[in-house]
Parts: C-alpha cells; structure tokens; sequence
C-alpha cells in the first residue's frame, strides 16, 4: 500500500511539472505584455528581467500554499486515502482542463481553475463521505469545506477585476494629465520623480507587504528581531530613503549615459509583476503536490498505518515548504519562458483590445457592448455641453496622440511606455496586495483588466473600436466563468467517479489525460503548420512592392484552386445525396471567406503602402479583394440552399438536370485551370481567350435555364427544384464574372505597381 501512494505522490509530481509548462506558456504574456507592447528594450533584455523576477517570487509563495491545504476545505475531516483523491482529482482536471481550454483557444486562469477545481474535489469527497455515514448533505457539508475561505477567495478574485480596471483606469488618467502623449519635455524635468514613485511602490508592496508569509520572514537578524518584524517597524524608514535612493540613481542614468527613465521603470516592472507572479501563481503548479507529499510524509512517519483511518490534522497547521523545491519550480517556469514558443509569441488578447493604434479587430460586436458605447457617448455629449469649453479643451489637449511617421509606422509600438509603466507598477501591486493577504488573485485578470483601464482612460477605444474592445473584455471575462464552472464541474466527476468505483480509476483518468495531451500536442502541431502555410502569402505592412506583388499573386492562385475544388465537390456532393462532402465543401467554403474577410481588413495598410510611389495602384488592389470576397459569398449562396435541400430529405434532381450539372462542372474546370495556367504564368495577353471561354459557359447557362422552363410547363419538376436550379445557374454566373475581374484586377495592380517602382 506505501507503494501504491508514493507512486501517486510520484504521479503528482509529474502533473505538476506539466502543469508549470502549460501554465507559464499560457501565463507568460500576462507580465511580457507591456514591455513587449510598447518595445521598451530588446527580447532577450525583457526576458532577462522577466526571469530574474520568477527566480526570486518563486521563494516568496511559501504562504501561499496554505491554499491548497486548507484555504478551501477542513483537512481534518479527511483521512489520507480520501485527501490523496482530493489532490489527484484536482491535478488530473487541471491537466485536462488547461488542455481543453488552449485546443478551442478560450482565455483561461490557472488561478481560477485550481481554487474551483479544489472546492469541487472536496464537495464530491464530502458528499460520498457524508452519505456513507448515513447523514443529511445539507447539514453536515460545511463541517467538510472552509465555506468562509472559499468565499473570501472567490470575492477576492471576482473584487479584484473590478478594482484592477477602475484603478489601472484612474491611475492613467491622472498620469496622461500629467506627461501628456508628448511626455518628452515633462519626462525632462519630472521623469526621474516619476521613476523614483513607481519603482518605490514596487519596493513598499513586494519587499513589505509580499514578505508576510515568504521563506525569508521568519529569518532572524543580528538584533533578534526577524526581517518581517524589522520591515514593519522601519518602513516609514525604507520608503524614504527608497525613494530618495531610486530618484537620484535614476536622474544619475539619465545625465551620465542619457538612459530612457521609462524603459528603467518598465523593466522593473517587468521584474515586479514577474516576481509577483511567481509569488502568487506558484501556489496553482505545485501547491497541491506539495501537500499530497506532506501528507505522504506524515502518513510513512505514523507507521504507514491504514490509509482509511488516518486523519489529515497535521495539514491544518504551519507545513513550511523547502525552499530548494521553490527555486527547482521557480527554474522550471524559467526554462518554459525562455525556450517556449507559445511564450515568446508577442501576439496577445491584450494587446489586440488595447493597442492605441488602428487595425484588424479580434473580436466581433455584441448587444451589450453597444448599449454601453451608446450610453456612455450620450453621457459625454450632455457632459460636454455642461462642462465650459475652455476645460474640455484643456483636457482634451492632454490625450491627443502623437502622430507616427510613415516610415516608422511598421515598427510602432502597440502603446507608449507611460502606459506600459502603470500597466506593470499598478498590476505588481495589486496581486503583491493580494499575495500578502493570501488571496490567490487571477493574475491574468488583474494584469488584463489593468490592460483595459489603461487603454480606455487612453481613449484606444475610440467609436471606431470601443463595440469590438467592449465585446472583446466581456468574452475574455465570460471565459473566466466558464473556467470556474468547468473545473468546478470536472474535479467533482472524477473525484466522485475515484471514490465510488476504487482507486484504479486513478489510473484510467491518468490515461485519459495523457491521451488529451498528446492529441492537443497533435493538434498544435497541425495547425501551427497550417498556419505558416498561411502567413506565406499574407502581406505585412514593411513588405516591398514587389514581395506585395507575389504574395498576391500567391493569394489569387489559391483562391482559384479553392475555388474551384469546391465547386466541383458541392456539385458532385449534391448529385449524389452525399451529406458528408456538402458538409465539407461548405467547410471549406467558409475557410476561404474568412480568408478573403482578413485580407479585406488589411486593405488600408495596404492603400497607405501602395500610394507611396509615383503611380498610384491602390484602386486595383481594393478591386481584387471586393471580387475575392463576392467569389467567396457567390460560392456560400450556391452550397447553402444545396444543403438545405439534401438535409430536408427532399427528391433529388432528375436524370437530365444531373447530366447538365455534371456536363457544366466539367465546363467550369477546364476554365479554372486555363485561370490558374493564367494567373501563375502572369500571361495577361490571353484574357480575351479566357472571356471567351467563360461566354462559353454563359451560354450553357441559358440553355440550362430554357431547359428547365420546358421541364417546368411539362410539369417534370417542382417548385423546390426549380427555385434550386435557377439559384445554382446564377450564382455560378455570378462565380465566374467576379473571377475574370478579379483577373483583370490582378493584370492591372501588377501593371501600374511595377511603373510606380
């Protein structure tokens, strides 16, 4: 039997290292966001940062496993063999749970999930528990769950969402009143106070408030006094002389080597918010093994004696963690975001819903977001005809952007670095506040609300994007519910599952989410693919007129090929009442108007670029992507009544109708590959040749049509299949007239761009 558990311990160790990979891959973004976003130093710097502040918070988060203990439910009502599936139930879901959430791509917190997946653990153990003993569920259930930690936990995490945005957004508010977007000048003369305020608060909440509780508090100095007790009776003291220090060090940077004070602030965020992430998500990765193994421990220490009978009291006291089991945790996060792609990707959900300037929005509009735009708009209205014009003017004067050159457009940050500063300082001292209380806040709500208060009190959300922003931070926060009644829900399955069909479940539910694993591993593997195949063709806005030339080039040979493929397998698919080929043509289908609807949405980029040179293309290029989008909505209006028609069971189309349709497919390829042939040669000189061909088909169209009215005055056909017919000749026509403009699009952008080179 003490086999049996030490491979579990064993086991749980093992989640947990794939738990700190995950979580720091998904994690990773929330304290690189701002440092990244506004380009405050190279990569490697940011990282450099970003790994010192994980090293040194990974040893502060020794008070924050008490959560996992028993911050949720009253270990001594548990003997070891239940505490044991408790703690595997909860790793195992968090496995899965990470999984599912990364596969569909929906925003997640690690934070969020381990304190639900622990309550719905415990809930199922107690209710078996309580059941076996013969007693009533309702009455008995809070002697088992620490009901009024559960709930502080959870109000912490639900309160601190609020509180992140309203003071990320009043925070930059007064800041941008101050320094303005043009902060050059003030930075001159207030910079180095600037620095010396923020980095102080960073000092006074990590070192002060974030000792409580870590390895280092209890260390004793030479006076007898410890190092927390010292903090407390000197912080008047260390603030001082802090802020003292930090002003005159960072005006002595700006006068000696005239180093940017905002980079030296936002690197040291960087560092604070990593560190505190380390010191409050720890806890989410290796809290709940650690426990498992302390519980182990005292189990052995007992006589091994049987696992039913043994209660779990020792878990309720002071169980200090070993600080070597710290920094291998802490190592572990840092080797994930050095060599972790996922880590190093720069491209995140805060960053789209905050960046200052325009571009392609991630998310589409909602019903509640445009209330909210609506009214908020009517409140200014009125409030601007209140207030006196001069302060309006006054105020709006400090929010105007500065404008970026052309040139440098391409590299421009997603936002300044007065932003990025209270970004990092604000988050840092929101979750070291909550570390130091033991509140496990969500640090990737905090870090991302604080996002959202910045960005809005920075007016990014402007009417042109405030609905699709709005829309976006509902979704993000709609996600994180989902998060807690989904790790609620699963940890209680399989918790319930363990105790009442025995402990080899273990092991099956171990297997199951290894399998996920793999699959997710699979699964990445292919899209990632996918998606290299489809940047090659995507035109970013520093490509060259002629690499803008061949990438779209590369687009109009895809779109024909695709085009064409599914055609003819939505015809075939119809002709032979096969559901499964509609269904994927169809899929296709819609894959290719998401495709041309996200080349459409670069098009002003694109414009800007293009009008650069003497001869003025642009017009042409708008054309190719409007005929793209309507081959696209030509293809979606064909397959859907097909579809409809097929799924409702209605009669097929007769003998002479298939034959036709078959007759015009094999037409419609031999035009499509003569357009490819077309297209990929650049041969331009034969597009009389290929209107002709396409005339061709029109007039296989019309017989088509003249056909049909005979079969319809002969009564050989219905209503249904004649609206089908007619609809499927027209927007076939339409099909091929948008594809020969969107070929004479092509002819003339390649033309005019290369005279403007």
């Amino acid at each position: 039997m003490e086999n049996f558990y030490l491979i579990l311990v064993v086991v749980l160790f093992a989640l947990a290292i794939s738990d700190l990979i995950v979580g720091v891959s998904n994690d990773a973004v929330n304290f690189l966001n701002s440092a990244i976003g506004s380009k405050a130093a190279p990569k490697w710097v940011i990282f450099l940062m970003a790994s010192l502040g994980v090293l040194i918070g990974a040893t502060f988060s020794s008070g924050m496993m008490e959560v996992a203990r028993k911050g949720i439910f009253h270990p001594e009502m548990f003997y070891f063999s239940e505490i044991m599936i408790i703690f595997m139930a909860v790793m195992i879901t968090d496995v899965i749970l990470l999984d599912l959430f990364n596969t569909f791509g929906m925003p997640t917190s690690t934070t969020v999930s381990i304190v639900f997946e622990l309550l719905g653990a415990a809930v199922a153990v107690s209710v078996v528990k309580i059941k076996s003993a013969g007693d009533s569920v309702v009455l008995e259930l809070a002697k088992y769950i620490n009901s009024e930690k559960a709930l502080a936990i959870i109000t912490g995490i639900l309160v601190s969402v609020i509180i992140a945005f309203t003071v990320g957004a009043i925070v930059q508010y007064i800041t941008r009143l101050v320094f303005t977007f043009n902060f050059k000048r003030q930075m001159k003369y207030f910079g180095s106070i600037f620095g010396g305020l923020a980095i102080t608060a960073i000092t006074y909440f990590i070192l002060i408030k974030g000792m409580k509780g870590s390895t280092y508090a209890g260390v004793e100095l030479e006076s007898g006094i410890t190092i927390q007790e010292w903090l407390k009776a000197y912080s008047g003291q260390v603030l001082l002389y802090s802020f003292l220090f930090w002003v005159v060090f960072i005006q002595l940077l700006k006068w000696i080597f005239n180093i940017n004070i905002l980079k030296i602030v936002v690197l040291a965020g960087t560092f604070a918010l990593a560190m505190a992430f380390a010191g409050n998500d720890l806890v989410n990765f290796i809290g709940v093994p650690l426990a498992g193994f302390n519980s182990f421990k005292e189990w052995v220490a007992a006589g091994a004696t049987s696992p039913d009978s043994f209660t779990m009291e020792m878990l309720a006291g002071k169980v200090g963690t070993p600080t070597y089991m710290l920094l291998v945790a802490g190592l572990i996060m840092i080797i994930t975001l050095i060599f972790s792609k996922k880590a190093k990707s720069v491209i995140a959900t805060s960053i789209d819903l905050s960046r200052q300037n325009e571009g392609a929005e991630r998310f589409g509009s909602s019903f509640i977001a445009r209330f909210i735009v609506r009214r908020t708009t009517n409140f200014n209205k009125k409030l601007i005809r209140i207030m006196p014009a001069a302060v309006t003017n006054g105020i709006h004067s400090r929010f105007v952007p500065v404008e970026v050159k052309e040139e440098d457009a391409a590299d421009a940050p997603a936002f300044d670095m007065i932003r990025a500063s209270v970004n990092l300082v604000v988050a840092s001292i929101l979750i070291a506040i909550g570390t130091s209380l033991k509140l496990p806040l969500s640090t990737t709500y905090v870090t991302f609300m604080v996002a959202m208060g910045t960005s809005l009190s920075d007016r990014a959300w402007d009417r042109e994007s405030a609905v699709y922003r709005i829309s976006g931070v509902f979704a993000v926060i709609g996600g994180w519910f989902l998060t807690a009644l989904i790790a609620f829900t699963v940890s209680g399955i399989v918790a319930l599952t363990i105790a009442l069909s025995g402990k080899f479940m273990i092991f099956v539910f171990i297997i199951v989410a290894l399998f996920m694993v793999y699959r997710t591993h699979v699964m990445l593997k292919k899209r990632a693919l996918l998606k290299s195949v489809e940047e090659e063709d995507t035109i970013e806005d520093e490509d060259a007129l002629e690499e803008i030339i061949s990438k779209s080039s590369k687009q109009l040979v895809k779109a024909i090929v695709l085009t064409n493929q599914i055609v003819q397998l939505g015809i075939e698919s119809f002709l032979n009442e096969d559901r499964t080929g509609l269904k994927s043509a169809d899929e296709a289908c819609r894959s290719f108007s998401k495709k041309a609807k996200k080349n459409k949405e670069k098009v002003f980029s694109i414009v800007q670029k293009l009008t650069e040179g003497s001869v003025d293309s642009s017009h042409f290029y708008v054309q190719m992507m409007e005929h793209k989008r309507e081959m696209a909505h030509a293809i979606h209006f064909m397959l859907n009544p097909m579809i409809a028609h097929i799924e409702n069971n209605h009669k097929p189309f007769n003998a002479e109708q298939n034959e036709e349709l078959t007759n015009l497919a094999i037409l419609i390829d031999n035009f499509y590959n003569y357009v490819l042939h077309a297209v990929k040669e650049e041969k331009f000189d034969e597009l009389d040749n290929l209107i002709e061909e396409r005339d061709k088909i029109f007039e296989t169209l019309r017989r088509m049509e003249k056909n049909q009215i005979k079969r319809i005055k002969n009564k050989m056909v219905n209503t249904r299949n004649s609206q089908l017919f007619f609809k499927i000749i027209s927007e076939l026509e339409n099909l091929l007239l948008q594809t020969v403009n969107l070929v004479k699009s092509q002819r003339d952008f390649i033309t005019q761009t290369r005279q403007s080179k």
